[in-house]
């Protein structure tokens, strides 16, 4: 009913420009097109108590075949003035030139970021930094029932998914890591704000780890050269080199040219062309 009335309302308009005149009717006809890169919904979520607007790019079918299930790439900070556009525009370049395996992205926007992205601190300087915090339980709850069911519901999937964050939202992807190693397969962290709550991620991660839960899943660190952030990757270096944490992939990835702002773009084309590179063609013959 809703598309019809739309119709209904385009076609009446359509006939009050041609009754002003042609002048009109051929401005009307002038009028671009809307410019669509993937699709958006809206997910009203009974644990967040709230409704959250979803982004989803799909590899163009120039280069997925149309009915090929996709693996997905799930990204907090996923509004359209957020950082969606810019992901997309990597995964984009990277599926058309061959450099990575096709992926599906899944943007979700944030409503309440900091409240989203963080635990709870005994710290009182984070405590400070936004009215509501440690809500980042209840988001992982919302992502794993009732996101992921949704975008399996609407779309072809594969079982494959992984997370990518940067800063608080780095933070989010590590810590999902530790605590619900079994939500995705692949973890991207761009400058985790591992300094939250006195580095309590750090200082737990050891044993956490040595739960044996984390074999055969993947964690990409990249870290830029602002000040303190070289000292808190040694330190994420070392806790996941040294825990016994079997069969968990480890990559470190320093950016020392890269500030806390600009990082985010190089990192994340790294990793997708590192973590999701496509397998090298065979030569003929072979």
């Amino acid at each position: 009913m809703r598309n019809r009335r739309s119709v209904l309302q385009a076609a009446a308009a359509l006939v009050a420009l041609a009754a002003c005149g042609p002048a009109a009717a051929q401005t009307a006809q002038m009028a671009p097109d809307a410019l669509a890169i993937g699709d958006t919904f809206t997910l009203t979520s009974t644990v967040l108590g709230e409704t959250r607007r979803i982004n989803v790019y799909n590899a163009p079918p120039a280069n997925v075949a149309e009915a090929q299930a996709l693996p997905v790439l799930y990204m907090p900070d996923g509004g359209l003035q957020e950082d969606f556009l810019h992901i997309a525009g990597l995964l984009q370049i990277s599926i058309a030139s061959g450099t990575m395996r096709p992926f599906m992205l899944v943007g979700i926007e944030n409503t309440q970021r900091r409240r989203d992205m963080t635990g709870p601190s005994e710290d009182p300087r984070d405590r400070k930094i936004a009215p509501v915090i440690g809500g980042a339980d209840a988001f992982r709850r919302f992502i794993r029932n009732e996101l992921m069911p949704a975008i399996k519901a609407r779309y072809r999937t594969t079982g494959e998914s992984a997370i990518i964050g940067e800063s608080l939202a780095g933070l989010f992807v590590m810590e999902t890591l530790l605590v619900t190693p079994e939500m995705f397969d692949t973890y991207v962290a761009v400058d985790p704000s591992v300094w939250w709550n006195h580095e309590n991620l750090l200082a737990k991660g050891g044993a956490q780890l040595r739960t044996g839960r984390h074999a055969g899943k993947t964690l990409f660190v990249a870290a830029s050269g602002e000040p303190g952030m070289p000292q808190l990757a040694a330190r994420i270096e070392k806790l996941f080199k040294s825990a016994a944490a079997s069969g968990l992939r480890f990559e470190l990835a320093a950016f020392p040219e890269e500030t806390h702002r600009t990082i985010y773009h190089p990192a994340a084309l790294r990793a997708l062309r590192t973590l999701f590179r496509n397998p090298p063609e065979r030569p003929p013959g072979r």
